[in-house]
């Protein structure tokens, strides 16, 4: 198969020591690469447990230092005034 891909530079620049050291062709080095990465298994699978380590951010009670509480008065904000200029508009029509 034919394909064209984006390889970053600093991949290109490892495929081309690889392809030097194995006196091999770049489609070579490059299907041989990619064949080993994806035949490794993966370090997570579905099922797999997942552990969360939580860890102290140093942060003040009731302090929210990146407003992430505000996001959810935003939306609502947002929707209350969706929905009464939708009835507004739709009681002008009567």
């Amino acid at each position: 198969m034919r394909t064209t891909v984006t390889i970053d530079s600093d991949v290109e620049r490892l495929i081309r020591e690889t392809m030097h050291r194995s006196r091999s062709s770049f489609k070579k080095t490059l299907n041989d690469a990619v064949r080993q990465a994806l035949s490794k298994p993966q370090r997570w699978t579905k099922g797999s447990k997942f552990i969360v380590r939580p860890r102290p951010l140093g942060l003040l009670a009731g302090i929210d230092p990146a407003g992430l509480s505000d996001i959810d008065t935003d939306i609502e904000i947002d929707g209350f005034k969706k929905t009464t200029d939708r009835l507004s508009k739709a009681k002008k029509r009567k």
